[in-house]
């Protein structure tokens, strides 16, 4: 049979709860297009927040039927060590029945052990950059902006979560990073390009799609930010650049999404623009992105922002940060500025603002591309990810 012909049999452990929001969406995604790309997949989840489509073997850690061990009554971080002591343990009995293990952080060093044991390779996901970057760009933007984020926030300093990802770093054959701005982290901190593999993320385009009729013609543009309001989102930015743009006149800027604690305080005074329409929580984030002309995203730190191809599946042009992990081309189908960098992106705003034919450029051209960034295209691309990794450890033995 030929190699590429072969169906690759992953193991995916996953410790949180699949399918509910944030990166347990992503992965739920993950699976579903890996199936579709027609990989043979036996998931262990700590829990199933929503069913998987036939044919997908499924196996909760944490839930047996309606039973649940609760992760808040062990606390995240047992959690995920049980989680991965049980995937373990089940590994140990399907040698020779698993191509590849994929594998998430913080639930994975007990697995990525056997698994180098049994002589099966090994992926991990890296939904964010390196998390010793993140933390150290994330504390710096918070004492430039005089706020302190609470304790339980994901980018407040845990020592505890670094020493044990670092670990599972170096255990891993390779990390999957969905964006180059993710790979560069790593490689910036001495790993090699060997170990780093691109793989993307994607939307799905039966809940994010164009209509043309919803995005009427107005006289001032509509720019919209969708996601947790936090420093490391870069808000902040946004609203320098907006309002220092000739579109806060006749446009209007949305921010759906709720601010951390304090945040909202630092900003105040532009927030209180009568352009800026803060909405909070949203569950029609669909009808927003057809309704407007701009998605800004100025992050400082990000893994590759799901929002990103959402909007353009809804027939948003991206305005984007380097660190976005945006899957868009600079003055082809979006336009891209440095982190930090209010002037360009206040550049692109007023560009955006007096030159309509080229935003509809920007928009046709982008919506001409988007087959190539849904989940199908991402579990095709991911498939071809392992078969290089399978091939490459064997390789090497």
């Amino acid at each position: 049979m030929n190699q590429q012909d072969k169906r690759i049999r992953v193991l995916y452990s996953f410790p949180h709860k699949l399918g509910a929001d944030r990166i347990c969406t992503t992965a739920w995604y993950q699976v579903y297009g890996l199936a579709k790309a027609g990989a043979e997949i036996l998931v262990f989840p700590g829990a199933l927040s929503r069913p998987l489509p036939a044919g997908i073997k499924i196996n909760p850690t944490l839930s047996w039927g309606k039973i649940r061990i609760p992760y808040k009554v062990l606390g995240d971080m047992r959690a995920f060590s049980l989680h991965d002591y049980i995937v373990s343990q089940r590994l140990e009995k399907l040698a020779g029945q698993i191509d590849i293990v994929h594998t998430w952080p913080l639930g994975a060093l007990r697995t990525l052990e056997t698994a180098a044991r049994l002589g099966i390779p090994t992926v991990m996901e890296r939904p964010n950059a390196h998390t010793r970057f993140a933390y150290e760009v994330v504390q710096k933007e918070c004492e430039r902006l005089g706020m302190v984020l609470p304790p339980d926030h994901e980018h407040s300093y845990k020592e505890d979560v670094l020493i044990k990802e670092e670990a599972e770093y170096a255990l891993a054959t390779r990390l999957l990073c969905p964006s180059d701005f993710v790979a560069r982290s790593f490689q910036d901190l001495g790993f090699s390009k060997e170990r780093l593999a691109r793989h993307q993320y994607g939307f799905d385009e039966q809940i994010y799609y164009s209509d043309s009729g919803s995005r009427q013609e107005r006289v001032g543009l509509t720019m919209l930010f969708v996601g947790g309001c936090a420093p490391r989102k870069g808000v902040h930015y946004a609203l320098e650049a907006w309002l220092k743009s000739t579109a806060c006149h006749e446009g209007k800027f949305m921010i759906a999404g709720g601010f951390v604690p304090g945040y909202a305080e630092k900003l105040a005074s532009m927030l209180s623009h009568p352009s800026v329409q803060v909405l909070g929580h949203r569950t029609d984030v669909p009808q927003l992105m057809r309704q407007s002309d701009i998605l800004v995203l100025p992050s400082i730190e990000e893994g590759s922002a799901l929002v990103t191809s959402e909007a353009r599946g809804s027939g948003c042009v991206l305005l984007v940060s380097e660190a976005a992990g945006a899957i868009c081309e600079h003055m082809e189908n979006a336009l891209v500025h440095r982190v930090s960098d209010v002037s360009t992106l206040t550049q692109h705003i007023n560009l955006l603002q007096e030159d309509r034919e080229f935003l509809q450029r920007l928009r046709t051209e982008s919506l001409r591309l988007v087959p190539e960034i849904t989940w199908n295209a991402a579990g095709v691309k991911l498939l071809d990810v392992y078969r290089e990794t399978i091939a490459a450890y064997a390789g090497a033995q």
